[in-house]
């Protein structure tokens, strides 16, 4: 009877602190990134260079950095107003150097990768012909796990700075 009692007794000396800990406790407000960011990328000099023959590929060009705690791989990209967007780099194959498709890119804290003429890049297939030098389309990169981050490229004439 009385361990009945001083077990009661702990129990509600337990739930009352439980509670006192909880009116105490500061509010903590939860920020999640916006749609379409990634937290810790940054894309700088982002551009999209339209082809010199008509309904030949776009290809852009970014400079990405990431300051993060979370690995992850770059594996898909969009190009709005294209049909098809593809990471492309060059390579050996059969002795000669060609383009071909990248591998899914792996990012970890602290990377910087150029994406720049004769390397990695982007190709944007079947591009809107409404899309001029001057505006502005948006890429949308895909990683693993499927978080995407969007921003903006300057799109230039194919005679402009790459």
């Amino acid at each position: 009877m009385i361990t009945t009692a001083i077990k009661r007794i702990a129990a509600g000396l337990t739930l009352g602190a439980v509670f006192a800990l909880a009116a105490c406790a500061e509010e903590t407000e939860i920020v999640e990134a916006p749609a379409g960011v990634i937290e810790g990328v940054t894309i700088e000099n982002a551009r999209l260079v339209l082809a010199p023959v008509a309904g030949n590929p776009a290809a852009v060009y970014f400079d990405f950095g990431y300051e993060g705690e979370r690995a992850f791989s770059l594996s898909r990209t969009s190009v709005e107003g294209a049909q098809s967007a593809v990471m492309h780099q060059y390579g050996e194959y059969d002795r000669q150097i060609q383009m071909m498709e990248a591998l899914p890119i792996p990012v970890t804290n602290g990377a910087k990768i150029e994406f720049k003429p004769g390397d990695l890049h982007v190709m944007a297939f079947e591009l809107s012909p409404e899309i001029e030098p001057g505006d502005t389309a948006e890429i949308t990169l895909t990683v693993s796990g499927g978080d995407t981050h969007k921003f903006d490229a300057e799109v230039r004439a194919a005679g402009d700075e790459r």
